[in-house]
């Protein structure tokens, strides 16, 4: 095993959770330093939406033109 593996495996572990905060919970419960991110898709995930704001994104930068 090399030595930065070695560091690594012997080193502190600290997590940035993005989006799923019951995971932050469970590392938290087992003395894991932690970050949540909340974080979620834009417009929920759905793809007729985000398509809808990117268009809207077009227009508005089209106007700022």
């Amino acid at each position: 095993m090399s030595e930065a593996t070695k560091k690594l495996f012997n080193s502190t572990v600290k997590v940035i959770n993005i989006g799923l905060p019951s995971f932050a919970q469970d590392l938290k419960s087992q003395g894991v330093d932690n970050v949540n991110i909340d974080w979620r898709p834009p417009a929920g995930g759905n793809v007729r939406t985000l398509s809808l704001l990117d268009a809207l994104k077009r227009w508005q930068s089209e106007g700022e033109k």
